[in-house]
């Protein structure tokens, strides 16, 4: 009798076990989707607030197709005063970089500061944040893509929520958000980055928290 009691204790444990997984595995799909549906498609629209707001600085987080030269059309357009450029790393990209702005030596040039320290997003808003400081700046435009934002913006906020950022989402032809789900290689991507959002939202409440 005792150990049928057990069994029984130990299966409806299993059960209840087995819910939480289910329910946990269900809001993580919701929140997916939801994350998915959240990436802005675009970027700011021409003539809209958000597209001709100036700002002290433009910041590019390295790292993907179209965000450099995105950053350099913002500088040359006169979004803000100096460009920054986060992770950098000897590559193709920076060589193009440096080539396009020596063309307006006068313009560009000597308002462009590649910064070469930070491996992360973490690292991006450490190293962005000491220049910020230094410079005395009070806005930035943020570039990057437009999957990242939603965390970058986090970790921005934590290092350095005195600081105005401006959201500049950049689209990247290889990433495709519509039906993401049938593109493994978008899936998989938007997976990945979802999941390190949840981590980054975690530690911005607990932050928040413990500020409290």
């Amino acid at each position: 009798m005792a150990v049928h009691s057990r069994r029984a204790r130990l299966l409806r444990a299993f059960r209840r076990l087995l819910l939480l997984a289910m329910l946990g595995g269900l809001a993580w799909l919701g929140g997916l989707f939801w994350f998915a549906a959240s990436i802005p498609r675009t970027p700011p629209p021409p003539g809209s607030a958000e597209a001709t707001r100036n700002t002290d600085a433009i910041v590019v987080l390295t790292g993907g197709s179209g965000r450099l030269s995105t950053g350099l059309e913002l500088l040359a357009d006169g979004r803000a005063h100096r460009l920054f450029v986060s992770g950098v790393y000897e590559g193709l990209e920076v060589q193009e970089l440096l080539k396009r702005s020596r063309q307006f030596p006068g313009e560009m040039e000597c308002c462009i500061t590649l910064g070469y320290s930070a491996d992360s997003t973490v690292g991006n808003a450490y190293e962005t944040a000491d220049w910020l400081r230094a410079q005395g700046y009070s806005s930035m435009r943020l570039v990057t893509a437009n999957y990242h934002m939603m965390r970058s913006l986090l970790e921005f906020r934590m290092v350095i929520p005195e600081v105005e950022v401006v959201p500049h989402p950049v689209a990247s032809p290889n990433v495709h958000l519509i039906d993401w789900w049938m593109w493994p290689g978008t899936a998989n991507l938007l997976m990945t980055e979802y999941n390190k959002y949840l981590v980054t939202r975690l530690r911005y409440t607990l932050e928040k928290l413990i500020e409290s």
